[in-house]
């Protein structure tokens, strides 16, 4: 059975516990990026990221982009949502479909 994690501050992916997710604090992109390269080579099928750390995980991020899993999916933060997620998610639909279908 493969697992669901996600990756936060501490303070922040605790709740996500309670709801059956693996917790993995991080407070920095870097241990992020540690964290998503280590979960990579283990049964876990989706990764959700704070944005708030996805700019030092790129590298990692980048690397899961073509493996069938995980899916590595950016949350909103504490902070707020910025539009990373949203940049994300066009540039795999980019990727899929072969064009820019999500203009705005």
């Amino acid at each position: 059975m493969y697992r669901i994690a996600i990756i936060d501050d501490e303070q922040s992916a605790l709740g996500f516990g309670a709801l059956g997710l693996e917790v993995f604090p991080a407070d920095d992109g870097k241990t992020a990026g540690d964290i998503i390269k280590k979960l990579a080579k283990e049964d876990v099928a989706v990764i959700y990221l704070a944005e708030h750390l996805a700019a030092g995980a790129q590298e990692a991020i980048d690397a899961c982009a073509d493996l069938p899993r995980p899916a590595v999916i950016l949350i909103p933060g504490r902070e707020g949502a910025g539009n990373l997620g949203m940049r994300a998610l066009k540039r795999a639909v980019e990727r899929a479909v072969g064009a820019d279908i999500m203009e705005t």
